[in-house]
């Protein structure tokens, strides 16, 4: 019999209302019953944070833990040292960048993630980002709550997205996504920069060509948007260097990771109006403080900011696939079979599964 720990965000009343936010500590993932039929024990927290943590006190005798994006539990190298049963690692969801993965390797434990989960729900929120700043949409919607009406103040500042050039840094399952998405918007011309090239059928089925160069892709793009994930290679990589280079007046969309965009460099690029705005849904750390810059920051038209809590991936359906997907990889580990889904590892055997993470790893 095992001992299962997952660290959840707390729906409230929320989570009464809509059963199916299976994310949220009330529900548990929907794991609970079928866990402990099995005879485990499950032990669910949103106490993340100090030494006296849920999460500090209830990993030492752990076997599995579970975490998620949007209200992640740090497994750094101190925890991974003293969770001396500890044998796999699951993110429900996807990007497992929250982990020690070099720690957690040295001890061969196992990390997996719910891959493909919530693709297509993060894929729809860059693009209704893009739209929402492209267009000028929340100065606009904000006139109306505050009952006033200045169609001029809000249409000096909104565009169309046809005839624009868009890029995508990163096209791998949610990058492919956003550029098939955005091609029924009739854009003047969808690149992407990778280090791993498309095939030419398929930049060919996206109507994308790849740019060699960070540098030369923004600088080309009215609107830039980060679909890579963080490790070693891209933290801070979108910083006051490179946003020198982006076009005057471009926007930026990060539903990626925030430690990759630096934060005091995209305030300082939207407040001088180089950048014309920013929005995504992801913050460093999470939750994010109340004096984090991103939460009032505006462009010199008091617009440009399209900022939202950590939900891109974390719709009701992105919620409900997840959960099944934590489940699958648990009952995996539990038959002993090994037998996951390749696309679910990043760490097994003490060797890196895939080339999305690693301190070997370019973008």
């Amino acid at each position: 019999m095992v001992k299962v720990l997952a660290v959840l965000y707390k729906g409230g009343q929320h989570a009464k209302d809509e059963p199916r936010m299976y994310g949220c500590l009330e529900n548990e993932l929907n794991l609970r019953e079928w866990l402990e039929s099995l005879g485990h024990t499950y032990v669910t927290t949103d106490s993340k944070e100090g030494s006296d943590s849920v999460l500090d006190r209830e990993i030492v005798d752990a076997e599995i833990v579970i975490t998620e994006p949007f209200h992640p539990g740090y497994i750094t190298r101190e925890r991974i040292e003293k969770a001396k049963n500890l044998k796999l690692l699951v993110t429900a969801g996807v990007g497992s960048d929250h982990i020690d993965l070099t720690a957690a390797n040295e001890r061969r434990i196992t990390v997996a993630e719910a891959t493909g989960s919530n693709v297509t729900s993060v894929a729809e929120h860059v693009v209704m980002t893009i739209l929402a700043l492209v267009r000028n949409f929340v100065p606009a919607h904000e006139q109306i709550i505050n009952n006033e009406w200045d169609v001029a103040a809000a249409a000096k500042n909104s565009f169309d997205v046809e005839g624009k050039v868009i890029a995508t840094i990163g096209a791998g399952r949610i990058g492919q996504r956003v550029l098939k998405r955005l091609i029924a918007f009739d854009p003047k011309e969808l690149l992407y920069y990778d280090y791993q090239p498309l095939s030419p059928e398929l930049e060919k089925e996206l109507n994308v060509r790849r740019v060699d160069s960070l540098e030369e892709l923004v600088a080309q793009a009215d609107v830039v948007t980060v679909n890579c994930p963080l490790h070693e290679s891209t933290h801070g990589l979108v910083n006051k260097d490179l946003l020198a280079k982006f076009k005057k007046g471009a926007w930026l969309v990060n539903t990626a990771r925030g430690a990759i965009c630096v934060k005091e460099d995209v305030a300082a690029a939207l407040k001088s109006g180089h950048i014309r705005g920013y929005g995504g849904d992801v913050w460093f750390p999470q939750p994010a403080p109340a004096n984090h810059p991103w939460r009032d920051m505006r462009n010199p038209y008091g617009g440009g900011n399209a900022m939202t809590p950590h939900i891109s991936g974390n719709s009701i359906d992105a919620q409900i696939r997840y959960a099944q997907g934590a489940k699958n990889i648990i009952e995996t580990f539990l038959k002993g079979s090994k037998d996951y889904r390749p696309q679910d590892l990043i760490l097994i055997d003490g060797n890196y599964a895939t080339s999305a993470y690693g301190a070997d790893k370019k973008m």
